[in-house]
């Protein structure tokens, strides 16, 4: 199994060093977290995750916030073919992308786009002048949930370390 702890202190070290403003960690879960926050003298400042409309992470999200760790989704509109939301939203105007931004927006998380297509860039900033209403996030709190990244593709059976994605997310696949 990884050392957390000792990456952790290295970590801790870099900051202390003044090599880095903040310190954080990506794809942990509230176990994950809570073991990092036990023996943190410095806890994380961000939590990168997968997370779009199919894969909510409410759990996720409401233990960083009583634990003041800010959440960053990675893969905002889904990862590996996740269904389309736009079928069950009537303003032609908005398209997939503006939906699942704007719900990740109004989850209160920061979200990480991936694009180098200048009018994508421009498009992905059409989110703030518009809400999506009570009808629309209670069809979305309700969507199937889906986990692009299973994690299977991650593990190294020769490595002596996680040995299965359900170790991996603690057991949260």
């Amino acid at each position: 199994m990884m050392d957390l702890k000792s990456i952790w202190e290295e970590m801790e070290e870099c900051h202390r060093l003044g090599l880095t403003k903040s310190i954080g960690v990506s794809n942990f879960s509230c176990k994950k977290l809570d073991f990092d926050l036990s023996m943190a003298t410095i806890p994380p400042s961000i939590n990168q995750v997968e997370m779009h409309p199919l894969l909510q992470q409410k759990k996720l999200i409401d233990f960083c916030s009583v634990k003041g760790i800010l959440v960053s989704a990675y893969s905002p509109l889904g990862a590996n073919g996740a269904p389309i939301l736009v079928k069950f939203y009537f303003i032609i105007f908005f398209n997939n992308m503006h939906v699942c931004l704007r719900w990740i927006h109004e989850q209160g998380v920061s979200i990480v786009v991936k694009s180098y297509n200048r009018e994508r860039m421009r498009e992905n900033l059409d989110i703030f002048d518009w809400k999506l209403d009570l009808e629309d996030l209670d069809k979305i709190q309700q969507l199937p949930q889906y986990k692009g990244c299973r994690g299977a593709e991650l593990l190294n059976p020769n490595s002596g370390g996680i040995k299965s994605p359900e170790e991996l997310w603690d057991g949260k696949i």
